[in-house]
């Protein structure tokens, strides 16, 4: 026998006696869950989705049609077994099924199904499988399309991936057959119910206290910031962060896939993108809502992400007057910034030089922030870096503060480490010291960083 096939025996074994340790009791419950979960599916059909009726009576019709149900079953059942019948199918019903745990929990920050029976989650960065699982297929299909619909979105064979967002602002993405060839795939991205602060954000140990005043400072100097990152570093959580050192009395309108910044200044302008309707019209497109925001009057433009032609539209409009734009961007490091920048630029159409490009990206780009999130779980903001101008054809950078990775980590497996000043001053400082805005004066003193 060679050693994949006895992995493979030993794996078998193993679910074996996994499936053993489940009692017949809870079998017949889940197979009467099954039954009469369909068949109240069966009975109240459309009605379960229609939008006009009220929660609270459709609720109270869902239970009374369960309670009528579960008395028809031949089976019998104790007081506790039957309400916990009523709460599981109800919250299938009316809410996200086994989803529904997750999106209560405050640890859980994201939340992958892989398919009916896998569901796996994310807690303080790390991932761990659930005991939890949807019915069926159909079961899970269900809920994608009711999360869809909420957002007046579609999926099926002619579009069959989407990103939507629960009420809670949570992000949603789903994507099903021919493009997932195993079946229906969600994940969401959860966001607190009460925004991250910047206190939070230093109690995590994403930012110092340093960090904080400094990019309180550039803010509200009106610095053109890029928040660069990983998927999942926390790119978003710092730009909400950044957004809310913008002063009350300016307008700021915010262009998203998916509304997820939470702002809470009074003058807030949400505008949100639009995918093409079934007839393959209708789209808008980041970059149209970039261009029309222009012909809003803006103090401040918020780009959730950047990610085509729409960075053009975006540079442009930093380098004609509307500075003080916030945006991220995916990249690996602030350099690779510049570069998908000039990708993203090209994209556009526009035949346009290199070295026209790297002029605009140098002169409207003040700062970079990058973010990533470490082996421990940890996100933490490890590069400030300065855009300080053209050298030739280059785009030369400047780190202000960097994460020192020296320091080792400790018997827990968390980075020791935190983000330092390099002991340079940014040659923006004469343009914040012009609009009043002042910093401490020991704020760019070079810390010493480890040397083991």
């Amino acid at each position: 026998m060679t050693l994949h096939e006895r992995i493979a025996q030993i794996k078998k074994i193993g679910q074996e006696e996994q499936v053993a340790e489940i009692s017949p009791r809870r079998r017949l419950l889940e197979k009467l869950t099954q039954q009469i979960h369909r068949s109240l599916i069966e009975e109240l059909g459309p009605e379960l989705y229609d939008q006009n009726v009220d929660l609270r009576d459709l609720r109270t019709r869902v239970q009374q049609k369960l309670q009528e149900l579960i008395s028809q079953e031949k089976t019998t059942l104790t007081p506790e077994e039957k309400m916990q019948l009523v709460e599981s199918i109800t919250h299938d019903v009316l809410g996200y099924g086994p989803l529904e745990e997750f999106l209560d929990d405050p640890e859980v920050t994201e939340i992958m199904v892989n398919g009916p029976d896998t569901i796996y989650i994310e807690k303080f960065g790390k991932i761990y499988p659930t005991d939890q699982k949807f019915i069926d297929e159909a079961h899970l299909r269900r809920i994608i399309d009711k999360i869809v619909a909420q957002v007046g979105r579609r999926i099926d064979e002619s579009a069959p991936m989407v990103d939507a967002r629960l009420p809670d602002g949570s992000r949603v993405n789903a994507i099903i057959p021919p493009l997932a060839i195993d079946g229906a795939k969600l994940t969401v991205r959860k966001f607190a119910r009460d925004p991250y602060t910047v206190n939070d954000l230093i109690n995590f140990g994403t930012m110092t206290r340093r960090i904080a005043l400094f990019l309180e400072a550039c803010v509200k100097g009106r610095l053109n910031i890029m928040v660069s990152g990983g998927t999942g570093s926390g790119k978003t959580t710092t730009l909400n962060v950044l957004s809310s050192f913008i002063p009350p009395d300016e307008r700021i309108i915010t262009i998203e896939d998916a509304v997820e910044l939470q702002l809470h200044q009074e003058h807030v302008i949400r505008l949100e993108s639009r995918p093409p309707n079934i007839e393959g019209k209708g789209e808008v497109t980041i970059r149209d809502l970039v261009r029309n925001a222009l012909r809003m009057r803006p103090d401040r433009i918020v780009v959730g992400e950047v990610r085509g032609g729409e960075a053009l539209d975006m540079l442009q409009a930093m380098n004609t007057g509307h500075d003080g734009s916030l945006s991220t961007v995916h990249a690996n490091s602030p350099r690779d910034v510049l570069s998908r920048l000039e990708t993203m630029v090209l994209m556009s159409g526009m035949d346009l030089p290199v070295r026209a490009i790297r002029e605009q990206i140098s002169s409207a780009i003040d700062l970079i922030i990058h973010q990533a999130r470490l082996r421990d779980g940890t996100r933490r903001i490890t590069h400030v870096t300065e855009v300080q101008g053209m050298e030739g054809d280059i785009i030369t950078l400047q780190d202000l503060f960097l994460f020192d990775f020296s320091m080792g980590v400790d018997e827990n497996g968390r980075f020791k480490g935190t983000i330092k000043s390099t002991g340079i001053r940014p040659k923006f400082m004469q343009k914040l010291q012009n609009l009043g805005i002042t910093l401490p004066v020991d704020i760019f003193q070079f810390e010493l960083f480890s040397r083991k």
